[in-house]
């Protein structure tokens, strides 16, 4: 893997040996698909300040790599949990599918009944519908109701996530990128849900791509792009990357079968 992270940036041969990094002097938590699990979503943020204590100072930012709602039964809680922690740190929040299908959601009753086949009733309910009114209300009624539940300052919070982040030879985003332009001309529509074209490319990207959105049972490095969606709303493992220098780590939140949760730390590739 090594020798493939280094044939990508080679590009002469005082840098052949030259590994991705992040400028000096900071370090990234990378957060993958939180999907409303806060239960996970707070053990990490508990071990993120635990480790970022211990590694020293630091100009340290965090990234959630969007999908932070939806499917999960606490998406409301998240977003108030985001927010908090954003008062006490840097704290970058991007995009993902979900926040776009959340958003559209109010537009009309159509798109709102293909945003609650996708997780839509577990992020209603997490904000305060009651189960008797989701199964008693018609789509009509529901969207109508469904402002007065929702507080407008969430909807303006999530409507200003960004859609991507650059840090050094790393380019953070929701899906992936499309391999075919550059970074400077990407769609919003590809950054949030692109799939196929995206994790088939094989060769050199203009920066190493974090993304989240196609689930993994495990942290995907592809060389050119690393997948860290591994599915915590039904796996219940919550992944972060850690990057400082040129290095690579992982910090997991794991729920146990006893329903506990513990943190797990591994060396990249771990």
């Amino acid at each position: 893997m090594l020798d493939a992270l280094r044939n990508i940036f080679q590009s002469s041969p005082k840098d052949a040996a030259r590994l991705p990094s992040v400028p000096q002097g900071t370090r990234y938590y990378v957060i993958g698909d939180i999907h409303g699990r806060r239960d996970l979503y707070e053990t990490l943020i508990e071990a993120i300040e635990t480790d970022d204590a211990m590694q020293g100072p630091s100009n340290t930012q965090v990234v959630l790599l969007g999908d932070l709602v939806d499917r999960g039964p606490d998406s409301a809680g998240v977003i108030e949990r985001t927010r908090q922690w954003q008062g006490q740190r840097a704290v970058r929040v991007l995009a993902g599918n979900h926040e776009e299908m959340f958003l559209t959601a109010f537009e009309k009753p159509d798109i709102l009944r293909h945003f609650l086949k996708h997780g839509g009733r577990e992020t209603f309910l997490s904000y305060g519908l009651s189960r008797e009114q989701l199964m008693t209300l018609t789509l009509e009624e529901l969207f109508e109701l469904i402002p007065t539940i929702v507080p407008k300052a969430d909807i303006e919070y999530i409507q200003a996530f960004e859609e991507c982040i650059a840090a050094g030879d790393y380019l953070f985003v929701h899906a992936g990128i499309d391999p075919a332009l550059p970074i400077d001309q990407q769609k919003r529509s590809d950054l949030l849900w692109i799939r196929d074209r995206f994790l088939t490319h094989e060769g050199p990207l203009e920066k190493v791509v974090v993304h989240g959105h196609t689930i993994f049972d495990r942290v995907m490095d592809c060389g050119n792009r690393i997948g860290i969606d591994t599915g915590a709303f039904r796996s219940g493992v919550l992944t972060c990357l850690v990057l400082e220098g040129e290095g690579r780590r992982i910090i997991q939140a794991l729920e146990r079968d006893t329903g506990e949760i513990e943190i797990v730390h591994l060396d990249h590739g771990g």
